[in-house]
């Protein structure tokens, strides 16, 4: 990181200031996040949709990374980050009003438009707020840092699923031969009216607290590469092997995660596993994301005494494991399992991410973006799992998620043998 900015010499206070502020956005992005896996259960009940067609949730939700996030690494470029932050926290407040819009009319189509236009404003966030957080610092801290503030997006993923299943379904049930009532369908509308009003409540107050701490962060963020132009900057990611393979990496760990999160309610309704309610089967999806927010608070510490490559390798590796378990074994141990791989992906986007920024001869921004444009992974396996799931089984469905986290293993092996740029040009120098 550059010691000087414009506006003068960047102080350890100024740096850890602008840390706390950035860490801010991750928990609300973390939080509207995970609020996709209640309301795939739930829209499907309230308008009587397939399991894949509930999953076009998700990807109108995740189909924005693909979109936007070149444009987004533009603009920050263009911009820099603070004001993309400003802009992303507004696009969130708009996307929320087109939900509150769409859950008065009941009209499924709107609820995917906003929940682009929502993901559309993460995406810039994300764009953003990933590298600037792994940059406050020194370099060999980066993978502590983007892990600690990842840690944050994690509980609010944790509160996200618990939330959303109380506001959005209680009294609603999606399994083969339930009717859904009137009542429970007005219910599951107006808790996504709820929902929706207070998060775009939250994003104002983010809104207005960012806009007050902007000169802190702006004086401890390090300086954007120059503004190339979008075509420029996808040709400046294509021209790096490792920024490809991390992108693909992104890809499957957020395809992996989100099928298997927004599943997992219908996986644990189902008799042959728990049998429950469909509210206390959403409800337990909290402790799959609060598996990765305790993952990610031990995966900090773990960081700070092991080699990042290694420890992703083993994490991936006993994730596929934990899939093929449930697979395989089914049953009530199979919810249990199930829910424990949160525990396990916790590092993984956060490690994933350094570590191709560490290793990409591209600039941070062309990386970034790229990387970011990866967690369309998100809007393409879910759908494909749903497809799975209707044809084959809610269990089988799984093989595609263990096959991708087998893949991760690969690269973080792949990325252990490699060192990254920063310890190839101290070599050299010496």
């Amino acid at each position: 990181m550059n010691s000087q900015t414009k506006g003068g010499p960047k102080t350890g206070s100024t740096v850890t200031a602008a840390f706390i502020a950035v860490t801010t956005l991750f928990f609300a992005w973390g939080f509207i996040t995970s609020l996709i896996d209640p309301l795939v259960a739930a829209v499907k009940g309230i308008f009587t949709l397939s399991n894949a067609e509930a999953q076009l949730s998700a990807s109108a939700f995740f189909i924005a990374y693909g979109l936007i996030s070149f444009p987004a690494a533009v603009l920050i470029a263009r911009w820099k980050a603070v004001p993309a932050i400003l802009i992303a926290l507004c696009m969130m407040v708009t996307g929320c009003l087109v939900m509150l819009g769409a859950a008065n009319i009941a009209n499924y189509s709107i609820v995917l438009l906003g929940l682009f236009v929502l993901a559309s404003g993460i995406t810039v966030l994300q764009v953003a707020a990933n590298p600037l957080a792994a940059a406050l610092g020194e370099p060999k801290g980066s993978h502590f840092r983007l892990t600690l503030a990842q840690t944050f997006n994690s509980f609010g993923t944790f509160i996200g699923p618990y939330m959303g299943a109380v506001l959005f379904l209680t009294g609603l049930e999606v399994a083969e031969g339930t009717v859904v009532t009137e009542e429970a369908r007005q219910n599951a509308l107006l808790g996504i009216d709820t929902a929706y009003v207070w998060i775009c409540a939250l994003l104002l107050a983010l809104l207005a607290f960012f806009y007050v701490s902007r000169k802190t962060v702006a004086a401890a963020a390090p300086e954007p590469a120059p503004d190339k132009g979008i075509g420029a900057m996808i040709s400046d990611a294509f021209s790096s092997k490792w920024c490809l393979l991390g992108g693909a990496a992104i890809f499957l760990y957020v395809g992996a995660e989100v099928a298997i999160g927004t599943q997992m309610a219908f996986f644990l309704n189902d008799e042959s596993v728990w049998g429950v309610s469909l509210e206390q089967a959403g409800k337990a999806v909290s402790f799959y994301w609060g598996g990765a927010m305790v993952g990610r608070a031990i995966g900090s510490f773990l960081l700070s005494r092991f080699p990042a490559a290694k420890l992703l390798m083993l994490f991936t590796a006993i994730a596929c494991a934990m899939v093929l378990y449930v697979v395989a074994v089914g049953g009530v141990s199979a919810g249990y399992v199930a829910l424990s791989i949160g525990l396990f992906n916790s590092i993984m986007f956060p490690v994933i991410f350094t570590l191709t920024l560490e290793r990409s001869t591209a600039s941070d921004q062309a990386t970034s973006g790229f990387l970011c444009t990866s967690i369309v992974g998100g809007a393409a396996i879910p759908p494909l799992v749903g497809l799975l799931s209707d044809s084959t089984g809610l269990v089988t469905a799984l093989l595609l998620p263990a096959l991708c986290y087998a893949l991760l293993c690969v690269f973080a092996w792949k990325a252990s043998r490699t060192p990254a740029l920063h310890e190839v040009e101290a070599t050299s120098a010496h």
